[in-house]
C-alpha cells in the first residue's frame, strides 16, 4: 500500500504584528495592548501640563501686568481724583470726585468742554480724510509695485516705504519749513498763478471756504439754523466747517508717512492671493476692474480690515505731529484729544481730567472698531450653513 504522509497540525498564530514571537495563550491583540500600555502611562497628567504652560508664560504675564494692565487701573482711577501730580494719589490728600471729570467734559458749560468739542472735531475730520486716502494710496502702490512686468520693483517699493521709517519729528520740521509762506511750496504755486496761504497760521475751515465761495454761507458771518443750534458748546457751522489748513497740511503728512507701511501689508496679501483665481477670472473674459471688484478685493478682506483698524487708531491718538507743527494752533484748528489730555495733565496739573479724556478716547477707538468689524464682517458665512 503506498504510504501516506501525515501533515502535522499547524499551530494557530495570532494576529500580532508580523516578525514578533507568538506568546502562548494570549492573542496579538492583547498583547498589542500590553506592549502599548507602559506607553500610556508616560503620558503626564494635564494638571501637571497645565501648570509647566503656566510657569513659562508666567515672565511674559508678569511684564504685561505690571508695564500695561497695572498702569491702566491706575489711570482709571486717577480719572476719579482731582490731582495734581505732587502727592501719592493713593493716599487721602488727593480728592476723589467720582465721575466730576466726565461730567465736566460732557454736560458742564464751561471752557473744558469747548476745548474738548473742538478737539473732537478737529480728530473727527482728520480721521474721516487720513484713513480713506492713506488706505487708497497704499492698495494703489501695492497694486503698482506688484506687477511682474514692472521694472525697479525692488527700488519702487524701498521708495515708497522710506517715508515710514523716518522719524517723526525729523519729517514735521522738514513740513514745517516746506509750507512757511514763503517755503517752497508757496514758491511752486505761484509759478502757475495761484497765492499759496500761510499754512501754519490760517484758521479757516476748508469746508466753510468751499460753502462761502458758493454762495450757501457767509464764513464770517454764518446765521440760520446753523449758527442758533449747537452741540457741546459748538455751533452747527462750527462742527460743519471742515478741517483748517493747517490741520489740511497734517493730514498730507500723515498719508505720506504711512501709506508706505500698509503698502507692504497690502503687497503681502496680494502675493498669497491663488493664481488659480486670476486665471480662472481671466478666462471668463473678466477685465482688470472687474477682477479687482470681484477677485482681489474680497480675498483682500481680512487684511482690509486690519489695516482700516490700524489707521483708525493711529489717526485718534496723533499727537506727535500735533506737538511739533502747532500745539493747537492756529485757534486751536489743530488741537485733539490726546495733546488736550497731554496738556491738561502736564500744562494744567490737572491729571485727573488728562486721564478722563484718555479713557473717553479709549472707549471711542472700541467702539468704532467694534463698528468696523461688523461692517467688513462675512454677511454670506451663516446663510450657507442652512440646509
Amino acid at each position: 500500500m503506498p504510504l501516506r504522509t501525515v501533515r502535522a497540525p499547524r499551530a494557530h498564530r495570532s494576529t500580532g504584528t508580523p516578525g514578533e514571537p507568538d506568546t502562548p495563550g494570549v492573542t496579538g491583540t492583547t498583547a498589542t495592548a500590553r506592549v502599548s500600555a507602559p506607553r500610556a502611562g508616560r503620558r503626564g497628567d494635564p494638571r501637571r501640563e497645565t501648570a509647566w504652560a503656566w510657569l513659562f508664560v508666567s515672565p511674559m504675564v508678569l511684564v504685561l501686568g505690571l508695564f500695561l494692565v497695572l498702569p491702566i487701573l491706575m489711570a482709571l482711577w486717577v480719572s476719579l481724583l482731582n490731582w495734581d501730580g505732587q502727592s501719592n494719589p493713593f493716599s487721602g490728600e488727593a480728592d476723589f470726585v467720582g465721575l466730576d471729570n466726565y461730567r465736566t467734559l460732557f454736560t458742564q458749560d464751561g471752557l473744558d468742554r469747548t476745548l474738548f468739542a473742538t478737539a473732537l472735531r478737529n480728530n473727527a475730520y482728520y480721521v474721516l480724510l487720513t484713513v480713506p486716502l492713506q488706505t487708497g494710496l497704499a492698495l494703489g502702490l501695492a497694486l503698482i509695485v506688484n506687477q511682474k512686468l514692472l521694472r525697479a520693483r525692488s527700488a519702487l517699493r524701498t521708495t515708497f516705504f522710506f517715508p515710514s521709517v523716518t522719524s517723526s519729528i525729523a519729517v514735521s520740521t522738514v513740513f514745517l519749513f516746506l509750507f512757511q509762506g514763503s517755503g517752497a511750496v508757496n514758491s511752486l504755486l505761484s509759478w502757475v498763478g495761484v497765492k499759496g496761504p500761510n499754512w501754519f497760521a490760517d484758521p479757516r475751515g476748508v469746508l466753510s471756504l468751499i460753502l462761502g465761495g458758493l454762495g450757501i454761507v457767509d464764513p464770517e458771518r454764518p446765521s440760520g439754523v446753523l449758527a442758533d443750534h449747537s452741540f457741546m458748546g459748538l455751533s452747527w457751522f462750527e462742527w460743519l466747517s471742515g478741517p483748517s489748513i493747517a490741520m489740511c497740511t497734517i493730514i498730507l503728512l500723515a498719508v505720506w508717512t504711512t501709506s508706505g507701511t500698509f503698502m507692504l501689508i497690502f503687497l503681502a496679501a496680494l502675493q498669497d492671493i491663488p493664481r488659480e483665481l486670476e486665471e480662472s477670472a481671466a478666462l471668463d473674459g473678466v477685465n482688470r476692474r472687474q477682477l479687482l471688484r470681484h477677485v482681489t478685493l474680497p480675498a483682500l478682506r481680512p487684511v482690509l480690515f486690519l489695516v482700516l483698524t490700524l489707521g483708525l487708531i493711529s489717526t485718534w491718538q496723533v499727537f506727535d505731529q500735533v506737538y511739533v507743527m502747532g500745539q493747537g494752533a492756529p485757534g486751536n484748528t489743530t488741537l485733539t484729544p490726546a495733546f488736550l489730555s497731554y496738556s491738561a495733565g502736564f500744562d494744567n496739573a490737572d491729571f485727573g481730567q488728562g486721564s478722563a479724556i484718555a479713557f473717553v478716547l479709549l472707549a471711542l477707538i472700541l467702539c468704532l472698531t467694534g463698528f468696523q468689524r461688523w461692517v467688513l464682517r462675512e454677511r454670506g458665512a451663516r446663510k450657507g450653513r442652512k440646509r
